[in-house]
């Protein structure tokens, strides 16, 4: 089995997680913190905003099973690649779209989604999401790990996460882990 690594930031790394682990193909999801400044950071000092980091995800996949294009079409259209350092009512620039590449195909990839993205219209602004090599990856405090799963009736989760996984599993029905596909 081919495995690959991809990393994304696109919000509260709740939201991301929760997505992406449903997904056919995912090995696994880990919440962290990448591209800033500080070593070992932690969450209350990223949610300042003052050390660089975005709050992401780091996908292990099976790139035989789903492709790092498929990820970029699920992380495109599960937030909004528009919003400078925002997400909803998440803003700072630790919730800022970003796309941390592991290798020169990535980047090209994703350089290449964001083209058609940007050229198709079907955004009403340009995608302001950064695309930058991966940096040191530092894994969130555990209590972040499968946060969703965990805690389905904490308010944030009831009110934001639940119907972002809803839209997502409309929407990729044919690619969810317990789906049979087409």
């Amino acid at each position: 089995m081919p495995t690959e690594l991809a990393t994304f930031a696109s919000g509260c790394f709740w939201c991301t997680e929760a997505v992406f682990q449903q997904l056919r193909g995912v090995i696994s999801v880990m919440p962290g913190y990448i591209g800033g400044s500080l070593e070992n950071p932690d969450y209350k000092t990223v949610c300042t905003g003052s050390t660089g980091h975005a709050e992401c995800i780091q996908i292990e996949f099976d790139s035989d099973v789903v492709s790092y294009h498929d990820l970029l079409d699920v992380f495109f259209k599960t937030h909004d690649p528009t919003t400078l350092n925002r997400q909803g009512a998440d803003v700072g620039t630790q919730y800022r779209s970003g796309i941390f590449f592991h290798d020169d195909q990535q980047r090209e990839l994703a350089e290449q989604y964001i083209r058609e993205l940007d050229s198709s219209g079907a955004l009403s602004s340009p995608v302001v999401t950064e695309i930058s090599a991966a940096s040191t990856f530092y894994p969130a405090e555990e209590y972040h790990h499968d946060y969703f799963n965990l805690n389905p009736g904490q308010g944030y989760c009831a009110a934001v996460i639940a119907p972002k996984v809803a839209k997502f599993q409309k929407e990729f029905r044919y690619r969810l882990v317990n789906s049979k596909g087409v």
